[in-house]
């Protein structure tokens, strides 16, 4: 299931090139994403009915199926054995809820963009289709070298569509080159990282599993336990992640690169490439580095605070519609931060007390419900943002005002989105916020509190930028003929919508998939 998750939107991507015109271009891509949706959503489903460690097809021998206690849904074969490099996937909690946002908003994505994008079809619905490919495999791969591949397989495409289909008056070549210098000057550091694991490992191997095994692989004892080596492939890791988060003071290209990105490219932009980064620190900085992240855990603790208050100042500022948004990302991101900073700052000693335990697995809880609640409500903003300028052709806050009265659905859904974003109670966002900050106050706790003050400046810039320029007022004569949102655009938007509710009402359903796999990663790193 993994390996047809992954790779059947690359599959069809090739097929759009054979077909005949733009309708079955589009509906086929439609069409086709929805077999990847409804694979995500067997295999969560699914999940709990397999033991950890179950193997679909082992090919790389018993130490790694050893290792891979903690995975579910194994597929591992030797794939090029002159290096050690396997093709390894596997699923957890912490990846399974990122997998099917990845194919949620891809399918909606499509959807939305069926109706607007009628130039160049052939190459944007393909360029989609190739993300998303990407984007999954970075979510299931367990070897570094297939990691590392799926990584920048998914830097081209989002290149491509930024430069290609982005507006115009927002210099989408200068965006797209800015993103793709950016997030490869990364890459190049996760490579030598990749390349220093590989080296140091004896036996030489990419598999991430062994190397999350203290003291039962020779990379633990020869790499890991050097502290000057760790904290160089440490840095290598941390920088690429960081970049993509992003993290201050490494967010300089993505609002440039929000604003002019296609409406449905900035909504996989922010609602999945982003996480990229936060399931990096997960996977990879806390499981197999989890020393040298607690000797950073204070800096990069500082660095999400900067991150939370700096990105509600600056969105704040805005007056560019979905600039604000963008801004509004760097704030979100880094609650995420701060929740698994947190958690790594656990000492050996803290594993002995249970208290302090449960705070750290409820930061990391948080911290991934916050990539996905990000995605959903952060998805649906841009949709939304999306939907306004395809009627009135500018984003400039300044000269609306008073379409609350005028577009009652579109004021609905942008009054459920903007409140979930927030943070207020009973909506997807208050439960992610609740929980980093309930789990970091053990740890982190002065951070935590300034981080607090991030809440009450995203609520400033939603109510005063955002309900109140946009919905309140006196309407402007110029939009006396606005239409409201049309079917198709609602149907877009009720999935995300149906899900800010549901999660913020009943978040448990998705809390015992993440809280399994964070109780996981704590007992291994904590011995």
């Amino acid at each position: 299931m993994l390996t047809a998750i992954t790779f059947l939107p690359v599959i069809g991507a090739i097929i759009i090139l054979f077909l005949p015109n733009n309708r079955a271009i589009k509906t086929f891509a439609i069409a086709w994403s929805l077999i990847p949706l409804i694979i995500s959503i067997v295999v969560w489903v699914v999940l709990p009915t397999y033991p950890g460690g179950y193997f679909i097809y082992n090919g790389c021998g018993s130490a790694i199926a050893n290792a891979s206690a903690n995975f579910h849904l194994n597929e591992c074969a030797s794939w090029i054995p002159a290096i050690n490099v396997n093709y390894h996937l596997g699923a957890d909690g912490i990846s399974i809820p990122l997998i099917f946002l990845t194919t949620l908003l891809t399918t909606v994505g499509l959807y939305y963009s069926a109706r607007v994008i009628n130039e160049r079809v052939r190459e944007f619905f393909f360029l989609f289709l190739l993300l998303e490919t990407g984007m999954l495999g970075v979510f299931v791969a367990l070897d570094f070298f297939l990691f590392y591949i799926f990584w920048e397989v998914g830097l081209v495409p989002m290149y491509f569509l930024i430069g290609i289909f982005g507006h115009e008056e927002d210099r989408p070549q200068y965006s797209a080159i800015k993103f793709f210098l950016y997030t490869l000057a990364g890459s190049v550091f996760m490579l030598l990282s990749i390349i220093a694991i590989y080296l140091n490992s004896n036996p030489q191997s990419f598999d991430m599993t062994l190397a999350m095994q203290p003291g039962a692989h020779p990379f633990v004892n020869q790499f890991i336990n050097n502290f000057s080596y760790a904290t160089l492939a440490f840095i290598g890791f941390f920088l690429a992640f960081s970049i993509k988060v992003p993290l201050w003071p490494f967010h300089t290209w993505l609002p440039d690169a929000h604003t002019a990105a296609p409406t449905a490219g900035s909504v996989v932009l922010a609602g999945v490439l982003l996480k990229l980064g936060t399931y990096g620190y997960v996977r990879i900085l806390m499981s197999v580095f989890p020393d040298v992240f607690r000797a950073a855990a204070g800096i990069i603790g500082t660095l999400a605070v900067i991150s939370i208050v700096y990105g509600a100042l600056v969105a704040m500022a805005q007056t560019d519609f979905k600039r604000l948004i963008a801004y509004s990302s760097v704030n979100h991101m880094g609650y995420v931060i701060l929740g698994l900073a947190a958690a790594a700052a656990l000492t050996p000693a803290d594993y002995k007390n249970q208290n302090l335990v449960n705070s750290a697995s409820t930061a990391v809880n948080g911290a991934v419900l916050e990539m996905f609640v990000h995605g959903i409500i952060t998805g649906a903003l841009f949709f939304l943002v999306g939907m306004l300028y395809e009627r009135t052709h500018t984003r400039d806050l300044k000269v609306f005002g008073g379409l609350g009265a005028k577009v009652p659905v579109y004021a609905a859904l942008l009054l459920l989105a903007s409140f979930a974003s927030l943070g207020l109670p009973a909506l997807a966002g208050f439960v992610a916020e609740f929980l980093v900050l309930r789990g970091a106050y053990a740890t982190l706790t002065t951070m935590s509190f300034f981080a607090v003050i991030g809440i009450v400046l995203t609520a400033a810039y939603f109510l005063w930028k955002v309900i109140q320029r946009v919905l309140l007022g006196t309407l402007n004569p110029t939009w006396i003929n606005l239409p409201d949102l049309h079917g198709y655009e609602i149907i877009t938007l009720v999935p995300l919508a149906i899900l800010m509710i549901l999660i913020g009402i009943y978040p448990q359903w998705i809390i015992s998939t993440i809280n399994d796999a964070s109780v996981a990663i704590l007992k291994m790193i904590g011995g």
